[in-house]
C-alpha cells in the first residue's frame, strides 16, 4: 500500500510543474514558441471611394514555425483578404506567414480589402485592424492613410515599431 502515497505525491508533483509553465492563457503561449510575428510597413492609401478602400502591410515571421493569418476584422468596415495571381484578384480565407520570412500586402499583389466603409477615410488619419491567426493571438495595427500616390520604401518590409508580442 506504501506505492499508492508515492503516487498520487507524484500526481500532485507534475501537475504543480505543469501549472508552473502555463498559466490562463497557456493554449496561447505555445505557437508562441513557434511563430514569432509583427507587423511593419502597415498604411492604407486615400481610398477614391467612399466605400471601398485597400490596405498593405507586412508580417513578419521570425520564429521556427509558419501560421495561417485567416481574418481581418476592422470597426471601420468589412475587410477581406485578397491575393493577386497573373493579375487576377482573389478573395483567400488563409494566407500563410512562413517560419523565418514574410507575408507581404502590397499594391499589385496580396492586399487588404476594405469594404461598406463607414467613412471615408482621410490622409492623416488611421484605421486600426485586427489580424487574426490560426496559432497565434490576435494583433492589432493601426494603417495610417497616406496620399493615393504613396509608394512605400523599397522593399516594403520595414518595421513601423509594431510588435505583435
Amino acid at each position: 500500500m506504501r506505492g499508492r502515497p508515492v503516487l498520487a505525491a507524484v500526481a500532485v508533483i507534475g501537475a504543480l510543474a505543469l501549472s508552473g509553465c502555463g498559466g490562463s492563457d497557456s493554449d496561447s503561449d505555445s505557437p508562441a514558441a513557434g511563430a514569432e510575428l509583427s507587423v511593419g510597413a502597415a498604411y492604407i492609401p486615400q481610398p477614391v471611394s467612399d466605400s471601398m478602400a485597400a490596405g498593405f502591410l507586412t508580417i513578419t515571421n521570425k520564429g521556427d514555425a509558419a501560421d495561417e493569418l485567416t481574418s481581418v476584422t476592422s470597426e471601420a468596415g468589412d475587410v477581406t483578404v485578397h491575393e493577386t495571381v497573373d493579375g487576377t484578384m482573389k478573395q483567400v480565407e488563409r494566407l500563410e506567414v512562413p517560419a523565418h520570412g514574410q507575408l507581404v500586402f502590397k499594391s499589385g499583389g496580396n492586399h487588404l480589402m476594405f469594404e461598406k466603409l463607414k467613412q471615408q477615410p482621410k490622409r492623416g488619419q488611421s484605421v486600426a485592424v485586427e489580424l487574426h491567426f490560426a496559432h497565434s493571438d490576435p494583433v492589432t495595427v493601426k494603417l495610417p492613410v497616406k496620399a493615393a500616390t504613396y509608394q512605400p520604401t523599397t522593399g516594403h518590409s520595414e518595421h513601423s515599431g509594431h510588435s505583435g508580442h
